[in-house]
């Protein structure tokens, strides 16, 4: 997003501050072609000819950088601004004409594109034209002086005239007895081409078949229409052709002579712009980087600075935010406390593991040192005693090698099909004989004769768990029934007993490694603690599911259901 950002941002101000500074130096470009243009305009209109142009084209060579040449309408040079002979360009820049001027290049010219600097013979002698800028001094100070009614303009031609600022009193100045209507008069000098040039406008106008028309020393028509208007402008190219220089092909080139466009070369103001610019862009992404950065990184570090310390802290991070770094700081809290949980269980299977070998190994040892010292005899009953306690440490180490294999997925059943009522009568058979020592009923229930494919001697190791616990906790005079069903694609087999029962707090804790719900009870009566989490890690490994319910004072089912 921030180079994306950063990378438009940039292209849109460049762009921006390129094309404004292309556009000054285009309009500098045009600017110095249009200064080329009025000058070479002005020198024709005051001269008969070309003769000593070269001057005026060295200045305006060395003025804008540019090689100009002029030529005849038929491309025979006139004058250059270099001596070096090139090829010129196939289109001329422009015509400098003075009696046909290019209203692009020289706006605000009058309509008949006649350029106001020729007057020919209307120029104006010194004495006239001290005459009359003397009456129009003195029109203005009868119109107020310098309280700025009006303001005094020379034209080319020398004569002075009166321009009124507030165009509101044009219908009364005449009136005012200031002799503001002789300023438009003409003078002595103007009269005479004044008068040839009505005679051809009239002349032109006959043919044409117009009425004639009366033209004032300010060359403005108001009637005779377009014919009328016509006529005059001809007639004034007609008069002033002999006062002005014949019309020239201006070629504005490179100092090389080159026909191509000028390339543009920025300015140091325009190039310091763009680079700032680009560097004002480049200190704001920064900014931004090094912002959303750091916010990106802390989290990260904080997870590595948890993730550094020793396993005994169990280091947690807070979560902040609800993104990908916020959903991974979870998961390494989530993994810090299954870590910190399994920790738990793993010393408390140690201790559980000490103290459930060190009973029975105490007792041998306490024994055998007894015979050895002479304190005890090796009779019968001493060696079926420490026979009973090696065959207790036997099914302890089983145990642990069964849930090792489990828990490194090494496990191995071999499937095969069964009848679940030989598997129930196979149990029962083998506890039958401890069920009658403690007064407990021992009976089967099969619903039908239901078959499944699994491991018989995992499986009766699975039932026989169950069978084991239900003795262990029903008192004498109770009962402990097996019961199989076929449910859809699974068999049921259930275990109840009328026993002591669970607490419903410690059903979740029932298949825990080395979990009893009395921790009083002694090892005798208790077992090892390792029944029922095998039978959960051998039912799952039949793709099966066991469950516990439990009611204290009236018994318990544990419910295993097998696939078919």
């Amino acid at each position: 997003m921030i180079a994306v950002c950063s990378v438009a941002a940039t292209a849109w101000l460049a762009a921006r501050t390129t094309s404004s500074a292309i556009q000054q130096e285009q309009g500098q470009l045009l600017s110095s072609d249009t200064d080329i243009y009025d000058t070479l305009v002005g020198y024709a209109a005051t001269h008969p000819d070309w003769t000593g142009v070269t001057p005026t084209l060295h200045r305006l060579a060395e003025r804008t950088g540019r090689r100009i040449t002029l030529t005849t309408q038929s491309r025979r040079a006139i004058a250059a601004s270099s001596a070096t002979a090139t090829t010129l360009p196939t289109r001329a820049s422009a015509v400098v004409d003075p009696l046909h001027t290019d209203p692009a290049l020289l706006p605000g010219g009058d309509a008949g594109r006649i350029d106001p600097r020729a007057v020919g013979p209307y120029r104006l002698t010194a004495a006239e034209r001290k005459e009359l800028r003397g009456r129009a001094d003195k029109i203005l100070y009868c119109l107020g002086g310098a309280n700025g009614i009006a303001k005094l303009s020379e034209a080319p031609s020398g004569r002075t005239s009166l321009k009124l600022v507030d165009s509101a009193l044009d219908g009364n100045v005449k009136g005012a007895g200031c002799g503001v209507g002789t300023l438009a008069a003409p003078q002595p000098t103007e009269r005479e081409p004044l008068s040839r040039l009505n005679t051809m406008v009239n002349d032109c106008l006959r043919r044409e078949h117009q009425e004639p028309v009366k033209v004032g020393i300010d060359f403005v028509l108001g009637y005779g229409g377009p014919a009328a208007q016509t006529c005059l402008d001809t007639a004034r190219r007609e008069q002033l052709t002999p006062y002005v220089a014949p019309a020239a092909l201006l070629f504005v080139t490179t100092p090389t002579g080159s026909t191509t466009a000028p390339a543009f070369h920025f300015t140091s103001a325009n190039t310091a712009r763009i680079a700032g610019v680009a560097g004002l862009v480049l200190l704001v992404t920064v900014a931004v980087t090094v912002v959303v950065g750091t916010r990106l990184v802390r989290p990260l570090r904080a997870l590595a600075d948890a993730a550094r310390r020793p396993v005994e802290e169990h280091q947690r991070v807070p979560v902040t935010t609800n993104d990908e770094i916020g959903y991974l700081a979870a998961a390494f809290n989530d993994l810090t406390q299954r870590r910190e949980r399994m920790e738990g269980q793993r010393k408390a299977m140690v201790s559980d593991v000490a103290h459930e070998l060190r009973t029975p190994l105490s007792t041998i040892r306490g024994w055998l040192e007894a015979v050895q010292d002479g304190i005890a005899t090796s009779d019968q009953a001493l060696v079926d005693s420490l026979l009973e306690e090696a065959l207790l440490l036997q099914h302890i180490v089983d145990d642990l090698q069964d849930l090792a294999e489990a828990d490194a997925g090494q496990l191995r059943i071999h499937p095969e099909p069964l009848r679940v009522r030989d598997l129930l009568d196979h149990v029962a058979t083998a506890h039958l004989g401890r069920a009658e020592s403690t007064g407990v009923t021992l009976t089967t229930h099969t619903d039908g004769d239901p078959e499944l494919s699994g491991d018989p001697v995992r499986l009766r190791q699975v039932i026989g768990n169950l069978v084991s616990n239900a003795l262990r906790h029903t008192p004498s005079g109770g009962t402990v029934t097996l019961r199989a069903r076929r449910t859809g694609d699974h068999v049921t087999v259930e275990v109840a007993d009328t026993g002591t029962g669970i607490p419903a707090e410690d059903l979740p804790r029932v298949f825990d490694r080395f979990w009893r719900a009395e921790k009083s009870r002694n090892r005798r009566t208790g077992g090892s603690g390792l029944g029922l989490a095998i039978v959960r890690r051998l039912t799952e490994a039949h793709g099966g599911t066991v469950t516990v319910t439990s009611a204290v004072g009236a018994g318990t089912v544990f419910t295993v259901r097998l696939p078919v």
